[in-house]
């Protein structure tokens, strides 16, 4: 199999990495003035023994997967192998202020963590960011050290579209750190965590670690100041600015209590089904509004997880929007706070799936539902219960981690039967972690219990609609293949569902799905429709663009008008 590698995408200094990569804010809804910068090269090496070895003999670039070109190191690493990371350090002087927290964006899968000698803690999942205080083991030269193992296999944790036989529908896997390592100092009593729930004209904060203090929020004309005690506030807006992907205003607020201080932001709107001449619709801000998308995997040719850059997100979201979509559906996989934010403040919605776990049979999942077998009861699937409680506890991380954020839009919790047990119960915890967005307790196949929409995924026949007593979402169509000449990942083999010689074919076969098949569902009762791809993932060529984002399949003077008529139909549809 020959395969294409490209480097270097979208970065910074025209093809050149910085020296520090990564080197922005992580966590841009709760900054503070302190952050220090861990990423860049690390020493590194792997070993079947568990024990800290004595020798790195590799380099390694951070926050990179080691299986990636742009972490210099580029190779497949065995499951029965552990990862090991060291970096040493100094903090700059004065920067302990009280307290100092070590912070990781996400490690794939287990991390155990040293400093100078000192076990500091570990965590367990693949996804999710943690910390730890290590005020007490500062030393003025320190050696930090991660072990990480990734145990995939097991199908417990949360893995998504990893596998070690990549190939079609299943990519390269990564291993160990993949996002941004960094510390701050906080006084000893400072702010842990901040929600801010809105509506459409208030904020509703909740803030733990102090309980008083106040908060100021920058409006158009004036900032406004409210003080809290029990760590509870609410705050009116008085002529509020709504928040929508055409007009995503942010308004930015700061958070002063003791002697901690904080930067956040919140947006202003609302989510809710309404019946509309005898039709269920999804409305943003109290109109039926349809959610006009694609489906994002968020995979790099360089990167593999990671893309070279922070910029890369907002050219990503930019690139959308330049063809008329309004929504990304980000698929099986966390980003990092980056992309979220910028999603937040370039107004690209989100519907965000929870990471698949448990075991996948080509048959059961995809075979028999796709010839029209769809199982209504999912109580005895998938009845491993580490497999299921490990699903569950990455289900509430990823909500607690992303919130907040207004782009989020929309949960789906299982997808095409894939780790599927109990939705129905899954429904109802994710609706009490989050009373306020859409939830699709499926994608597509399997109907197995109560759920806030009735979602849909259709390939290889034309779709139609029906009679239904929710919303009807169209949550994956198309996947139409063309494989640009020298932009392929793998030249030997592709992957799509209807595939096209030229970038004219394709952009003839595209447009017409949507004029016969999705603007003419909208009058009745479609209310989403997210098409497959934004990006060629490694053998998929079903994307609008190529794997190395270099060719626009199709552009967008040529698609524009099918967006136009979307919005023309929802228009008149809301009418």
């Amino acid at each position: 199999m020959k395969k294409e590698i490209f480097a270097d995408l979208y970065t910074e200094e025209g093809g050149n990495l910085p020296k520090i990569p990564w080197n922005t804010y992580p966590r841009p809804q709760m900054k503070r003035d302190s952050f220090f910068c861990l990423n860049g090269e690390w020493e590194f090496c792997t070993s079947t023994n568990s024990a800290i070895p004595g020798f790195f003999k590799e380099k390694i670039i951070v926050p990179f997967p080691p299986q990636s070109l742009l972490s210099k190191i580029h190779r497949d690493i065995p499951e029965k192998e552990y990862l090991f990371y060291k970096k040493v350090f100094s903090l700059p002087e004065n920067f302990n202020r009280g307290k100092v927290i070590l912070h990781f964006g996400a490690v794939d899968q287990f991390a155990s963590v040293w400093l100078n000698g000192k076990f500091i803690g570990e965590h367990e999942g693949g996804y999710e960011h943690f910390s730890f205080d290590i005020t007490s083991v500062l030393k003025n030269e320190n050696v930090l050290i991660v072990k990480a193992k990734d145990e995939m296999s097991s199908f417990v944790l949360p893995y998504g579209k990893q596998s070690a036989k990549r190939g079609g529908m299943w990519y390269t896997p990564v291993s160990g750190i993949w996002q941004t390592v960094w510390i701050e100092s906080v006084p000893e009593k400072h702010i842990t965590s901040v929600d801010i729930k809105t509506g459409k004209d208030f904020a509703e904060f909740s803030i733990k670690g102090i309980s008083e203090g106040t908060i100021f929020v920058k409006t158009s004309k004036k900032v406004i100041s409210e003080n809290f005690s029990g760590g509870k506030a609410r705050i009116e807006i008085k002529n509020p600015k709504v928040w929508s992907p055409k007009y995503p205003y942010l308004y930015e607020c700061e958070i002063a209590a003791g002697e901690d201080k904080i930067e956040t932001y919140f947006a202003l709107r609302t989510l809710s089904i309404k019946e509309v001449g005898g039709i269920p619709r999804l409305c943003l801000n109290g109109k039926p509004y349809f959610f006009h998308g694609l489906l994002d995997q968020g995979y790099w040719s360089d990167g593999i997880f990671t893309p070279a850059s922070p910029i890369c997100y907002e050219k990503d979201i930019l690139a959308a929007k330049s063809l008329g979509f309004n929504t990304l559906r980000k698929h099986i996989k966390i980003e990092p706070e980056q992309f979220y934010y910028d999603c937040d403040r370039l107004g690209m919605i989100v519907f965000q799936d929870m990471v698949n776990n448990g075991d996948y049979s080509f048959f059961r999942d995809t075979a028999l539902p796709t010839a029209g077998f769809k199982r209504k009861n999912d109580r005895k699937l998938h009845r491993d219960i580490k497999t299921r409680e490990a699903f569950l506890k990455a289900m509430e991380q990823t909500v607690e981690q992303l919130k907040n954020h207004p782009s989020v839009c929309y949960w789906t919790i299982f997808n095409e039967g894939w780790g599927q047990f109990e939705s129905t119960e899954a429904y109802r915890k994710m609706k009490e972690l989050d009373p306020d967005r859409f939830i699709g307790s499926y994608s597509g196949w399997f109907k197995g219990g109560e759920s806030d929409v009735s979602s849909e995924h259709c390939y290889f026949k034309p779709f139609k609609t029906y009679k239904s007593e929710k919303p009807l979402v169209l949550t994956e169509f198309g996947g139409y293949a063309f494989a640009p000449e020298n932009h392929r990942f793998n030249v030997g083999d592709e992957y799509g569902y209807k595939k096209f010689k030229s970038r004219e074919e394709l952009v003839s076969a595209v447009t017409g799905l949507y004029e016969r098949d999705i603007i003419p569902a909208i009058k009745e009762g479609l209310c989403a429709a997210i098409y497959t791809q934004i990006f060629d993932v490694e053998d998929e060529t079903n994307g609008i663009f190529s794997y190395d984002r270099k060719v626009l399949k199709i552009k967008p003077e040529e698609f524009l008008p099918i967006s136009e008529k979307i919005y023309e139909e929802i228009k008149n549809a809301g009418q």
